[in-house]
């Protein structure tokens, strides 16, 4: 009884943390899900644009720039990250994973060529934090205000432009881009415009990360993709994904849901190293439970005729 008071008390405490953790972090599934499931393009890309945006962030920080500036610049940063991807799969004819993985290990380089060091220090800089209105700045209620402002202003803007004449484009191509090209869609610009927004996302988090956290490192991404596909597996397994406005919703959801039970891992005494062994097998199991239950719908059939 007290080991299940002691973890619950514990998970209480970390909830505002966490809850700030994941706003941020949903940014990042946004950017995992939008080229997955709107275009039908698997991509790695996120890993390094995740980075790009806080080594961007941080060394403009570092410099003196207003937070702002620094978040905007990182979100140009990615988007171009994410063009570069989309234009090496489509002009050389690379798998969208390989082209991914490439533009992924070249953006390790480019990360430290932008910082001149493995990681660098921006606490005591002024952050978009700072301006959370009726609450004291640095607090997780503060983050979870201005993120949570953040999220909803880039979800309505998301729904409407995927209701637009060049969003239903983009989904056109990724449900069909043989048809959509037919139609006199530019398959290019969808595409190459779609991988880059999503990249943009995944900067945006991570610039949002290091204004959060007070430092920026070029190992930040590390493992951020198979966190971000647990959490878009745990949003559409609970909210769906068959209409625009669940598939938007399911990263901000799932994103929460998961860096919540996260935190319950690690109040209930879970090794932090076996996080990833143990997300691992969650996504596995995401993915694997669909083929599962179709395979079982036949042998019962068969079954079923043998009686």
């Amino acid at each position: 009884m007290d080991f299940i008071q002691t973890v619950f008390t514990s998970f209480v405490a970390l909830i505002p943390v966490t809850l700030a953790q994941s706003l941020i972090l949903a940014f990042v599934v946004l950017g995992i899900m939008i080229p997955f499931r709107t275009l039908n393009f698997p991509d790695l890309t996120s890993e390094g644009a995740f980075p790009l945006g806080g080594c961007v962030c941080g060394v403009l920080l570092a410099s003196g720039a207003s937070p702002l500036t620094a978040l905007a610049v990182a979100l140009i940063a990615g988007f171009l990250a994410g063009c570069c991807t989309a234009f090496i799969h489509l002009r050389f004819r690379i798998h969208t994973l390989l082209a991914g993985i490439l533009m992924m290990t070249m953006l390790y380089s480019i990360n430290l060529r932008i910082m001149g060091k493995s990681n660098l220090s921006v606490f005591g800089a002024p952050t978009v934090f700072d301006w959370a209105p009726f609450v004291q700045p640095g607090f997780p209620f503060a983050k979870i205000i201005v993120a949570g402002l953040i999220g909803a202003v880039i979800f309505i803007l998301l729904n409407m432009f995927f209701k637009t004449e060049k969003g239903t484009a983009i989904r056109a191509v990724g449900a069909n881009p043989d048809m959509a090209e037919a139609q006199g869609i530019n398959v290019w610009v969808a595409t190459i415009g779609g991988v880059g927004l999503a990249s943009a996302f995944s900067a945006t988090s991570g610039a949002l990360m290091v204004q959060s956290q007070g430092f920026a490192d070029v190992n930040m991404g590390l493992g951020i993709l198979i966190n971000g596909l647990a959490a878009l597996m745990i949003g559409e397994a609970i909210v769906g994904k068959q209409t625009v406005l669940r598939q938007l919703a399911a990263p901000f959801v799932g994103a929460v849901v998961y860096y919540q039970l996260v935190s319950f891992c690690l109040a209930a005494g879970m090794p932090p190293p076996d996080l990833k062994l143990a997300t691992g097998l969650f996504v596995l199991a995401m993915l694997a439970l669909p083929s599962l239950k179709r395979s079982r719908g036949p042998a019962q059939a068969r079954e079923t005729i043998r009686e």
